[in-house]
Order: C-alpha cells, then sequence, then structure tokens
C-alpha cells in the first residue's frame, strides 16, 4: 500500500509540472489566449494603472482584511487566537484569496520579496484554519469551537444551505483560483495542497450518487476546472460539470441564482449578474474542454439577449439595485444603474471566453467597451477608492469608497488588473491574433513559429498602432488584427445602440510602408504572408467623436445621446460645467465637437467641447433655456476622481428629456440639513418626480 501510495503521489506531482503548467483559459479552446506573464506592458495607459494596482491596491486590500479582521478569521479558526466571527459575511474569506490571487499575478510582473512572503504567512493561517478532513470555512469552524450556531447564512450542517447564501463553496472557488495562481507563479504547492484537500472533500460529499446540490453563488466551477487544468485530475472537471447541471433539478431553484432551470435551457440573462457571469464563464470552459453543444448553445443565447437587449452603452451589466442583476428588456435606467464592478469582470470573463471558442470580434467588441468603460470605472486613478455599482447619471449621491463592508469589488480589481496583459494576443498553430492595442513587446510561441512582436500606440487616445515583427526565421503565418465595431460603423454588436453621426473616415493597413487591401473574416483583418524580421503593420483607426443612440424601446435614454470616441465614452461631470450643473443641460440634436488632450487634467486626458443650454423651469411649468455655453466632457471612467456631484453620460437633445432646474419657489430655495450629511438631501427639494427604478 505504502508503495501504491508513493507512486500516486509521484504520479501527481509529474502532473501538476507537465500535464499542463498552466490554469488560466489556454488550454483547450480553439483560440489560445497568450499568457500575460509573455506580455510586457510599456504604456502610458494601462502600464501605471498596472503599477499603481501593485503598489497601491494590494496592499491597502490586505490591509484591510487585516484591519477588518477577515484575516484574524483564520487565526480564531485555527484556535491561535480568540474570539467570534470578526466579519459580517460568512464569505469575507473570500476576499482574502481573490488579493492572494491578484498578488500572484502581480509578482510575475513585479518581483517582490516582501510581498511573496507576507503571502506565505497568510497560507499558513489558511492551513491552519482548515479542519482534518479538508473542510474549510472559518464561519463555522469559529461557531462549532466556541459552542455556537453559524451565521443565519450558513445553517446548522455544512453545505445544507449553500444553494442559498451560506457560500461555503463559492469561498472555495476563489480558493482554488488563488491556489493554482499562486503555484503557477512561485512553484509553492502549499497554497495548492490546501485546495486539493479541499476539493477532494468536496468530490466526496456531493454528486449524483451523494448528496445533490449546487452552490447559490457561482465560482467554484471555474476553480475547480483551474484544478484540473494544473493537476490532470478528471473528477476535478466531472464536478464542476456536476454542480452546472445539478441546477434546475431541485424545487427551490430560483432566478436570482440562475437555478430556476437546468442550464442548457437557459435562453436569457436573469438574476444576479455576477452570479451569472461566473456561471456563463464555467460553462464555456466546459463546452470547450468537453466540445459540449448544449452548453455553447446555451450560453450564445443568452450573450445575445445580454447584448441585444440587456447591456449598458458603458458595457455594465445588472440595471437592478434589488437582485443586484438583469431587470427587463430594454429596462436600462442610467441614476439607479446598479453595474457592479464585479459584473463587468465578470462580463469580460464571458467574453474573453466566447472569443476564444467562436473567435469573432463582436465578444471582444463588448469586452472593449467594458473593460475601458464600466470596468476601469471601479477604480479611482491612485487606486485606493473603488466602485460598486456604476451608475451613468448622479446628482451627488455617488463616490467611491475606501473599502466596503461587502468588499469583492476592490478584490476582484485586484486580480483583475495584473492579469490584463493576457487579453491583447491570442494564437492558434498558424494564426496570430491581436485584440486590444496596447504598447508591449511579447514573445509569442505558437505551432513552429516563434515571433517576438513590438506594439507601438498612443490608444485610446490615439488611433494609430505600429507592430514590428522578428520571428525567430522566415515563416508564413496569418496575422489577423480586429478592427473594432466602432472603426466599422458598428456602435455594438446588434441593435441596441447606433451612431447618430454619419462618419466617411475608414481605418487603414499598411505593411512595410505600402497600403495593403485586407480581407475582414469575423471583424479581422487577415494578413497571410511569409514574415521576416522587421516587418512591419501600421493600423490606422480614426477616430471621430461619435454621438450614440439608443434603440426606442429605452425609454431612460429617450431624446437624448451619449457620446464615443474609440473605445471610451463621455461625460459631462460637474467640476468643469457650469458651476456644477450638469443634469439641466441640454444639447444640440446635431452637435459640432472639438478635441484635445489636456495633459495637466487627471493625468492626461482627451477632453471634447461642444455646447450646451441650461434647462430651467418657469413657475407655470414651461421649460425655457438659456444661453449657449461650452460643455465639456471627460472620459466615463474618470468621473468622480474629483470629489462628488453631478454626472450624466446620455445628454438630452429634447427639452422634455431635460431634468430642468426648478422654478424658483420656496421649496427648492430651502436649505435642508440632516443629521447625516450627504449630497442625496438634494433630492428633498429638486422637485423632480420619481420615477421605477431611477431615483434613491
Amino acid at each position: 500500500m505504502k508503495t501504491i501510495g508513493a507512486l500516486i503521489a509521484l504520479s501527481l506531482v509529474i502532473c501538476l509540472t507537465s500535464c499542463s503548467g498552466r490554469g488560466d483559459i489556454a488550454d483547450n479552446y480553439p483560440i489560445r489566449p497568450v499568457p500575460f506573464t509573455t506580455v510586457k506592458m510599456n504604456d502610458n495607459f494601462w502600464g501605471p494603472r498596472i503599477r499603481k494596482n501593485h503598489e497601491v491596491t494590494i496592499p491597502i486590500a490586505f490591509g484591510y482584511c487585516e484591519s477588518t479582521g477577515r484575516i484574524r478569521n483564520f487565526d480564531i479558526a485555527a484556535g491561535k487566537d480568540t474570539g467570534r466571527f470578526q466579519t459580517l459575511y460568512p464569505f469575507d474569506d473570500s476576499d482574502v484569496y481573490k488579493i492572494i490571487e491578484g498578488a500572484a499575478y502581480s509578482l510575475q510582473t513585479y518581483p517582490d520579496t516582501a510581498l511573496e512572503a507576507y503571502i506565505d504567512t497568510l497560507v499558513r493561517k489558511i492551513g491552519s484554519a482548515q479542519e482534518a478532513d479538508g473542510y474549510l470555512y472559518t464561519n463555522r469552524t469559529i461557531a462549532v469551537r466556541r459552542g455556537e450556531k453559524p451565521h443565519e447564512w450558513a445553517g446548522d450542517k455544512r453545505w445544507e444551505m449553500d444553494n442559498i447564501l451560506s457560500h461555503e463553496l463559492y469561498n472555495l472557488g476563489h480558493l482554488y483560483e488563488a491556489a493554482v495562481a499562486y503555484y503557477l507563479a512561485t512553484g509553492k504547492r502549499e497554497l495548492l495542497d490546501i485546495s486539493l484537500k479541499s476539493a477532494d472533500l468536496v468530490d466526496r460529499d456531493m454528486g449524483w450518487d451523494a448528496f445533490v446540490t449546487y452552490p447559490g453563488h457561482q465560482v467554484i466551477e471555474m476553480g475547480l476546472v483551474k484544478l484540473y487544468r494544473v493537476t490532470g485530475e478528471q473528477r476535478y472537471l466531472d464536478l464542476a460539470k456536476f454542480f452546472l447541471d445539478a441546477r434546475g433539478t431541485r424545487d427551490d431553484g430560483e432566478e436570482y441564482s440562475q437555478s430556476h432551470m437546468r442550464v442548457v435551457d437557459q435562453t436569457e440573462a436573469v438574476g444576479h449578474s455576477v452570479r451569472a457571469t461566473y456561471m456563463y464563464s464555467a460553462m464555456a470552459d466546459i463546452a470547450a474542454i468537453l466540445g459540449d453543444e448544449a452548453y455553447l448553445n446555451a450560453i450564445t443565447r443568452i450573450w445575445e439577449d445580454i447584448v441585444y437587449k440587456k447591456l449598458y452603452i458603458t458595457g455594465g451589466i445588472g440595471a437592478s439595485r434589488g437582485n443586484e442583476g438583469f431587470s427587463d428588456p430594454y429596462d436600462l435606467p442610467n441614476m439607479s444603474a446598479y453595474c457592479e464592478t464585479c459584473a463587468s469582470i465578470g462580463n469580460i470573463f464571458m467574453n474573453h471566453r466566447l472569443f476564444s471558442m467562436h473567435g469573432e470580434s463582436k465578444y471582444y467588441d463588448v469586452l472593449e467597451r467594458t473593460l475601458y468603460n464600466g470596468a476601469l470605472s471601479g477604480v479611482n486613478l491612485e487606486g485606493d477608492r473603488f466602485f460598486y455599482p456604476n451608475p451613468l447619471e448622479s446628482a451627488g449621491q455617488h463616490a467611491r469608497s475606501q473599502w466596503f463592508g461587502c468588499a469583492c469589488c476592490p478584490s476582484n480589481v485586484a486580480r483583475f488588473l495584473p492579469a490584463l496583459p493576457g487579453y491583447i494576443y491570442s494564437v492558434t498553430d498558424n494564426d496570430l491574433y491581436v485584440n486590444l492595442f496596447a504598447s508591449n513587446s511579447a514573445l509569442i510561441q505558437f505551432g513552429e513559429n516563434d515571433v517576438q512582436i513590438n506594439q507601438q500606440t498612443s490608444y485610446p487616445w490615439g488611433g494609430k498602432v505600429k507592430i514590428t515583427l522578428t520571428p525567430l526565421r522566415e515563416r508564413a503565418f496569418n496575422i489577423r488584427i480586429r478592427i473594432p465595431g466602432w472603426a466599422r460603423n458598428e456602435a455594438i454588436p446588434g441593435n441596441l445602440y447606433a451612431f447618430g453621426n454619419a462618419t466617411d473616415e475608414s481605418y487603414s493597413i499598411k505593411v512595410n510602408g505600402k497600403e495593403t487591401i485586407c480581407k475582414i473574416v469575423n471583424g479581422y483583418a487577415l494578413i497571410k504572408r511569409k514574415w521576416k524580421d522587421g516587418d512591419t503593420i501600421e493600423l490606422y483607426l480614426p477616430m471621430p467623436v461619435r454621438t450614440v443612440v439608443a434603440d426606442a424601446r429605452v425609454r431612460a435614454d429617450d431624446g437624448k445621446y451619449a457620446v464615443e470616441r474609440g473605445p471610451l465614452m463621455f461625460c459631462a461631470e460637474w467640476p468643469d460645467n457650469d458651476e456644477g450643473n450638469t443634469l439641466s443641460i441640454v444639447v444640440d440634436e446635431n452637435p459640432t465637437f472639438e478635441t484635445s488632450f489636456d495633459q495637466d487634467l487627471l493625468n492626461g486626458t482627451e477632453v471634447i467641447r461642444t455646447k450646451g443650454r441650461e434647462a430651467r423651469m418657469n413657475t407655470d411649468g414651461s421649460v425655457i433655456l438659456g444661453d449657449y455655453h461650452d460643455l465639456i466632457l471627460i472620459p466615463y471612467h474618470l468621473w468622480n476622481n474629483r470629489g462628488a456631484g453631478e454626472m450624466k453620460v446620455w445628454l438630452p437633445y429634447k427639452e422634455s428629456a431635460a431634468k430642468a432646474v426648478p422654478a424658483p419657489t420656496i421649496a427648492f430655495l430651502s436649505h435642508v440639513t440632516s443629521s447625516r450629511e450627504t449630497n442625496a438631501l438634494t433630492s428633498v427639494k429638486d422637485q423632480y418626480e420619481p420615477q421605477k427604478g431611477c431615483w434613491e
């Protein structure tokens, strides 16, 4: 028996080092992402943000985990400290795991012995808190140790309420992702061993022949797939598929957690948007590995439902605060838009996987829109303040926070940003895809090709991209360069949004200085040739300012347009406009725009200028428009870096669509105070009629 055990252990070690060597989504997909560790960013847009994430966001996130008791929970569960569970939610363990994952990614770009040593201490704490059979959930372990009941969401027995709110499996999903990331970054196995011990327990306790349940908050499925990829252990993949297939098999399923019907029968995006996108991402992973057409068909239909009916122009998803998720088709209010930062990141995960399956640029068009707008707005320029919701309009009641009681968004930002370089390139054995544009260098291996690629650009501020190739030897292969939908007069896939003003400017491509007409295949310019050292590709993407109008069924945007330049959405914000008033501005239906780059504003940003007029209400209820004045627009992702105040993305060109300044009545001119000062107090006197889902 000892000999057999030793052979099993040896085979596991061999598999861990050679079966795949990766835990990301590269394996099994027809189109494989180039690892982020291969891509060295040197641009002025993403580079500083990734560094700021390493130097500021990750350290302060760990600091808040210390100060709020999230890390102390592991010591108490291990019996090394005393006291009750320290934090509010039973899923707070997951924040520690997500930040470890982000730190693992960051270490591969910025080696940091102090950070690595700190993570090693956390790993030991986590291991000490794990129970002998592999169970790891500090809330229950602490409660049992004290002879008390666990959190009300957790139930009296392990797993019994996980399909509702216990988050036992959710915590573990983030643990598994962190463990794979840290193992691949450092080669250290301790956190991976903790995860395998945990996954083995889950596999024993659950399944068609054991306890049939599913996680109320999906993510363990993605974590189990990563364990499968890094170990080659089939039962982890089978367990991930079980958790998906068990949905819709019990009488207590609900739309909120996408458990109301079998996943293969779902056609619409419903419920909590983060749960949903994590589930769709896991379905894509399993569809890729197993060739599961039913899974692929389901998530393709759901993607169409999102993009054609439920996506904000910023790429954000989840209109409703009540379920933190999807509302009815075309119900896209702006001021109360939820658009959780985590949901934007989940939307990126999903679209990245669907591209890797289908190779169509429409998925990257959605990904890019979300990346530069709905996701990036979730963190400020200094990397130390965060949005949970990302509304498209504000009366001053919104502001980024240092931290949250439910801190999923800061920890998600911390783990997403350092992995961003892995979204730029993808490959097949004979194709190199250029998906995103940012200055970088990368050594890419695909098929029999080894190519050094250097990309130079000022994107997203400018549309010129120069790519220089240095293949190890002259070889023929295909380069496929994404031509964004916005550069092909398509605001977004489908008809939910369309450009309001036409442009005759067209993109162009030069190869070695010579204008080249390329065939467009699935939104990618296809260049076939034998490549040699020093070959260049020059892409020009014109970036005129465009107005965007919504489908008439989006009532919140009737009589309004949004302003877009390249991949960026713009907004009017209070510091730049008419003594802070932006909600009352009315613009021309056919405006003119001027653009300039302001090096001193918000760390350097493009600024758009146009004209607007203030709408004011007479005492008789009529609306009058003031004189024209300059209206300044900044990129949406930069708003709220200068304090709270009025902001809006959708600009009214009809008087009826504007929030006119009320008549100077006693009510409007009064000063409202309360024991807790807040910008939202202005709603007491603003005389606007509340609309469903629009004011809070």
